[in-house]
């Protein structure tokens, strides 16, 4: 009974804090389109559904149910034309289609490394965490730096006398930054599946005959499934709020709906702004729900005993050169993109040069410019101060979770909510309540700037500090404590003696993910950035990139991805040393 009201103690003030910095501002958003001050009810989401330019051919049925069945009726007798779905149908398309891409990239990789041994296996597998630590800003400008008219392949392309590509601010080109994202996801899910399957049904489907594809069809593939099905739709849920890469990879004339959100934002739409919010708020909380739910009604797997991984070292065959094309494409993928950002940014007109890094020394803040160790030192200082509120946050929440209990699920859920809610939406939430300010008792309370800012990181980074941390507060045993405490240690010497040298690593572990989600923080940052005086890397990066990303100066660009991509880098160094590991 102590123990639940000690706990309870803990969670109440935090979930009283996410009540002020995430579910007031993003409820206050979203109810601004549900019962707006100058019109009437639902009024901003009936205009986004009854307008073609979001919904295409949808609006005509939200415009007139009843209409349906003769709409229907003349588009046959049409001969059924092609039909357009507005934004919210490009947004599905990209999606759909970097879920696709994700799939073919990332189910090959997981195959070679359930399959075979091979030098750096571990690491390889250890680096399907970058998702979670990389700025996918950088993946732009890499995959700039790679794929663009200016880029790597059209370079090689250009020396070996072959035709180029013109990829830039184009539909494969951000089909393509979406797969580096989330193919790992898939490989990560579909790996783990397999290292705790049971491989004893295998062996008994080849004594009563079956053959090895027979076998795998019938007794390993229905165990794989769960883990690939639920890998496949929250590939599908990243990709559909995907911001960073669309906005530097598209621009408008790809725009999906987050990035549609952002142009409103700007033009200070923020009614029109909040009625589109709230339609996609439904879309990706109830896919969010349906994962949820799908992954709770799988079994947990326990360890398995896969058999004997293969070595790649050895006799040519059709299994090894299959591997050593899928590790081409893995190269290609996902070292290639960074390693031509870090060569561009030292790659001059008449070769080596630190002049792009020069540039960047020289630039001073001022009216519409930006000012590059402004933005380093902004970086730095907003993810020291987000990880100081969401370690705590995020270790309370993980200590009201860990345990099994009444309620725990519906408190668990309402503490993690912040996973399912875009950034660009909380970054409106705020934009629209704390910082413009709200009056309270009186007083006028404005929360704006700086630690407008680094609330926002902290929201999006302590439900990770939780998932870090919970597991190792689960190996705390209690009776341990129980122990300590009869042998006349008090509470806070039982805990520092027997729990925290448990907790610890992964505590450092939880504070280095919230430090490398901030750093890399860019759907709020860029709606609650008012000045070039609070730009972070990641924004810093993108005005860089600007117009540029076709023409051939992607110097300052890819200078400045790379001082982030030394800080993200050393973030995930410092998480993989101390075991930290995220599970979805």
């Amino acid at each position: 009974m102590k123990a639940r009201t000690w706990r309870l103690a803990v969670g109440l003030p935090i979930a009283a804090a996410l009540v002020v910095f995430f579910y007031y501002p993003v409820g206050a958003l979203l109810a601004s389109a549900v019962a707006p001050e100058d019109g009437p009810l639902l009024a901003p989401v009936v205009g986004v559904l009854t307008d073609p330019f979001y919904v295409g051919a949808l609006a005509g049925a939200f415009a007139d149910p009843l209409g349906v069945p003769a709409g229907l009726r003349a588009w046959a007798n049409a001969g059924f034309p092609p039909v357009a779905f507005g934004i919210f149908g490009r947004t599905v398309t990209i999606a759909t289609l970097g879920t696709l891409a994700s799939v073919a990239l990332g189910l090959p990789i997981a195959y070679v490394l359930a399959r075979y041994e091979f030098p750096g296996r571990d690491v390889a597998t250890s680096l399907t965490v970058v998702p979670f630590v990389l700025p996918a800003i950088l993946v732009a400008v890499g995959f700039t730096a790679s794929f663009g008219t200016h880029g790597t392949i059209n370079a090689l392309l250009a020396a070996a006398g072959l035709p180029t590509l013109d990829l830039a601010f184009t539909l494969p080109l951000v089909v393509l930054a979406l797969a580096f994202y989330n193919a790992p996801l898939i490989t990560r899910f579909v790996l783990a599946a397999y290292e705790t399957a049971d491989y004893r049904t295998v062996a008994v489907a080849r004594t009563l005959g079956a053959n090895r594809r027979r076998a795998a069809l019938d007794a390993l593939l229905p165990q794989l499934a769960p883990a690939f099905g639920a890998s496949v739709l929250l590939a599908f849920i990243f990709n559909f709020m995907a911001f960073p890469i669309v906005l530097a990879l598209g621009g408008l004339r790809l725009a999906t709906v987050e990035v549609w959100l952002y142009a409103l934002a700007n033009n200070l739409k923020l009614t029109e702004a909040a009625g589109l919010a709230v339609v996609e708020a439904v879309v990706t909380l109830s896919l969010t729900y349906v994962y949820i739910r799908y992954e709770r009604g799988q079994s947990a797997g326990s360890a398995g005993s896969p058999p004997p991984r293969r070595r790649v070292l050895g006799r040519p065959d059709r299994g090894r050169l299959a591997v050593g094309v899928v590790a081409v494409a893995a190269l290609v993928m996902f070292v290639l993109p960074m390693a031509s950002m870090v060569y561009a940014s030292v790659r001059g007109a008449g070769g080596f040069t630190l002049s792009n890094y020069a540039f960047l020394a020289s630039q001073t803040a001022g009216p519409g410019r930006t000012d590059p160790a402004t933005a380093v030192v902004n970086s730095l200082l907003f993810a020291v101060g987000a990880a100081a509120v969401a370690l705590p946050a995020g270790t309370a929440v993980a200590l009201v979770t860990e345990r099994e209990g009444r309620g725990r699920g519906v408190l668990g859920a309402v503490l993690m909510a912040p996973l399912a809610v875009s950034g660009v939406i909380v970054g409106l939430g705020l934009l629209r309540t704390l910082v413009f300010g709200v009056d309270v008792a009186g007083s006028r309370v404005v929360v704006a700037g700086p630690l407008a800012i680094v609330l926002a990181h902290a929201v999006g980074g302590y439900p990770f500090v939780a998932r870090t941390v919970a597991p190792a507060i689960a190996r705390v045993d209690d009776r341990t404590l129980e122990v300590a405490r009869t042998l006349g240690a008090g509470r806070m010497r039982a805990f520092r003696d027997v729990a925290l040298p448990v907790v610890l690593p992964a505590l450092v572990a939880g504070a280095a993910f919230a430090f490398a989600i901030s750093i890399g923080e860019f759907d709020a940052t860029i709606i609650l950035t008012q000045d070039p005086g609070s730009y972070t890397m990641p924004i810093a990066v993108e005005q860089y990139l600007g117009n540029r990303s076709t023409g051939p100066d992607l110097g300052p660009a890819t200078a400045m991805g790379t001082v982030l991509l030394v800080v993200s880098a050393a973030s995930f160094l410092v998480v993989e040393r101390l075991g930290g590991r995220i599970e979805l």
